[in-house]
C-alpha cells in the first residue's frame, strides 16, 4: 500500500499542476472531495508552488515514479473547480458534473453477472466509466499495459496490496497483476479511468470462473 499512497501522491502533485489527462483530472479531484488529508496536500503543494517551487533543486525520482510520470505526460486541461457534492448523491460533485447526471440516472449496462458498467467516455486509448459490483463479486484476474485509476465511491474492494474503501484511489499499471474483489457486506461502487487497455490473465478455470462470478 505504501507504493500506492506515493503514486497517489505524485498524481495529486500532477493534479495541481494542471497536467493529468482529463478524467484522471475529475478522478483526482473527486477524490480530494472526499478526502480532507489529500486535500490539503493539494493546498501545501499549491502553495510550495507559490513560494517557486520550480526553482529547487530536482530530485531522483525512482523508476516505479519515472513510469507513471511518463504515463501521465499531456497537454494541460483546464480545471473546473470542485464544489461542495449533493447531499444523499454518492457522486462527488466534480464527477457528477463530468457524467451528467446523478447516480439514480445512470443507464447501467450488465458487464458480467454481478457487474455493471456505464461508459462515460471512450477513446482509443482511454476508458472512463462507472462500475458497480455485487458483495463479494472478483472481478478477472488481470494485468496491464499503462494506468488503472480506480476511486471507491461507495463500499470497498481488495487485492493482494490491501482494501480500498470509500474515497480511496487505487493506482495500477504495468508492475501489478491483480484480482480486486468486492467485499462482501455492502456492494461496491467505483469510478475507473483506463489509460491503457488490460490483459486477462491466470488459468483458463480461474478465468471462467471470475467471468460467470463464482
Amino acid at each position: 500500500m505504501l507504493l500506492n499512497l506515493e503514486r497517489l501522491d505524485l498524481l495529486v502533485a500532477h493534479y495541481v499542476a494542471g497536467c493529468l489527462p482529463e478524467p484522471a483530472h475529475i478522478l483526482v479531484g473527486s477524490h480530494l472531495e472526499m478526502q480532507p488529508s489529500s486535500g490539503r496536500l493539494a493546498g501545501q503543494l499549491e502553495m510550495l508552488g507559490g513560494q517557486g517551487l520550480d526553482d529547487a533543486k530536482p530530485s531522483k525520482l525512482s523508476s516505479s515514479a519515472e513510469r507513471l510520470k511518463a504515463i501521465l505526460e499531456s497537454e494541460p486541461e483546464i480545471e473546473v473547480q470542485p464544489l461542495t457534492a449533493k447531499q444523499g448523491d454518492p457522486l462527488p460533485y466534480y464527477l457528477r458534473s463530468y457524467a451528467g447526471r446523478n447516480l439514480e440516472d445512470v443507464p447501467w449496462k450488465t458487464k458480467l453477472p454481478g457487474l455493471k458498467q456505464h461508459v462515460i467516455e471512450k477513446s482509443s486509448g482511454m476508458e472512463a466509466s462507472l462500475l458497480w459490483a455485487r458483495p463479494g463479486r472478483a472481478l478477472p484476474h488481470h494485468h496491464h499495459r499503462g494506468l488503472e485509476l480506480t476511486l471507491v465511491l461507495q463500499g470497498q474492494f481488495h487485492d493482494q496490496r490491501g482494501a480500498f474503501s470509500q474515497g480511496d484511489v487505487s493506482v495500477a499499471d504495468e508492475t501489478i497483476i491483480h484480482r480486486p474483489v468486492a467485499g462482501t457486506d455492502h456492494p461496491c461502487l467505483c469510478f475507473s479511468v483506463l489509460l491503457a487497455p488490460i490483459t486477462l490473465s491466470g488459468s483458463a478455470f480461474r478465468m471462467l470462473g471470475d467471468i460467470i462470478g463464482v
